[in-house]
């Protein structure tokens, strides 16, 4: 999975879309109606080779444990399996699911209790791409024009979301990420997710692909 290509005058570049390759686009469209989260993510069919950890994440902020639950609760019902069941930590609440497709979905929560009945409500939604190395990633992303909006050493980094699209992306340590997920980090193949761009097509130091894309909202087609 990796390989990169860089220059030197690069475009500045914002997240713009995230695209998911699926082995069946009806079923996923299906699937990812049920879970409420068909805004987010654009659908492609690919029986691109894929095995193991795909190296990334889509996590869900919502408001409390409750709405956690209901996210959950319809993943499942539409055809999720559950890496790890909805529990409390020492930062809150939150289970991880997977899609049918493979695709590794977080929903989460920093609050212990509910202060409100249930909602559909997303507050937030961050891709995290596992890396090898997040300081080198980091810079070569600030390279190609993101802005970082977090950063903690060579743990994590964040950047600041464009006006195109309402997914955030940060970085995280490869095996640090599998192993909040509770899945092995071993992964070969297709990472089976292709990033939007403002600017030009590129791949980064860990085999992410990047595709000049539209500037609209994403959709299930």
């Amino acid at each position: 999975m990796v390989m990169a290509t860089t220059t030197s005058t690069a475009a500045h570049t914002s997240l713009a879309s995230v695209t998911l390759e699926v082995p069946d686009i009806e079923a996923a469209r299906r699937f990812y109606s049920a879970f409420g989260v068909d805004t987010y993510v654009r659908l492609r069919a690919s029986d691109a080779h894929s095995t193991g950890f795909r190296g990334f994440t889509l996590a869900l902020t919502v408001s409390g444990p409750a709405t956690v639950d209901g996210f959950v609760g319809a993943a499942v019902q539409a055809g999720a399996t559950v890496l790890k069941p909805a529990a409390k930590s020492l930062w809150g609440y939150g289970g991880v699911v997977q899609a049918p497709d493979g695709a590794i979905w977080k929903i989460a929560t920093s609050a212990k209790k509910d202060t409100g009945p249930a909602t559909r409500e997303i507050d937030e939604v961050v891709l995290l791409i596992g890396v090898e190395d997040v300081k080198a990633t980091k810079e070569f992303y600030v390279g190609r024009g993101l802005t970082v909006a977090k950063s903690f050493g060579g743990k994590y980094a964040e950047f600041a979301p464009g006006q195109a699209c309402p997914v955030k992306l940060a970085l995280y340590k490869r095996r640090a990420l599998a192993k909040d997920l509770g899945v092995p980090a071993d992964g070969a193949g297709s990472h089976r997710i292709v990033l939007g761009s403002t600017a030009d097509a590129f791949t980064d130091l860990d085999g992410f692909a990047w595709e000049a894309a539209p500037t609209t909202a994403p959709t299930l087609s």
